[in-house]
């Protein structure tokens, strides 16, 4: 039989470990968003523009979620690869 300090501990454990595992499912899953939206971006700019330059490559794979989203905005309505970027960092 257990006292009640040790009841409480062993819930606090069971409640630790549930937070755990509902803080990593939460973080797993923005960060299969982000490469998910990495993805399409470079597919979209290689569809649109060809192959693409390294440089664009690690500009890609070094931003930020939010320039992610605004590469992927720009896309529509850039007139080439360049505008994209530029226009896109204006906004």
């Amino acid at each position: 039989m257990d006292t009640i300090a040790e009841t409480w501990i062993k819930q606090g454990h069971q409640e630790g470990l549930l937070t755990g595992r509902q803080e990593g499912r939460q973080e797993g899953e923005a960060e299969g968003i982000v490469k998910g939206e990495v993805k399409s971006l470079t597919r979209l700019l290689e569809r649109r523009f060809g192959s693409l330059p390294k440089s664009v490559h690690h500009q890609i794979a070094v931003a930020r979620p939010r320039q992610v989203e605004a590469w992927l905005d720009a896309i529509l309505d850039a007139p080439d690869l360049e505008a994209v970027f530029t226009t896109a960092t204006r906004h």
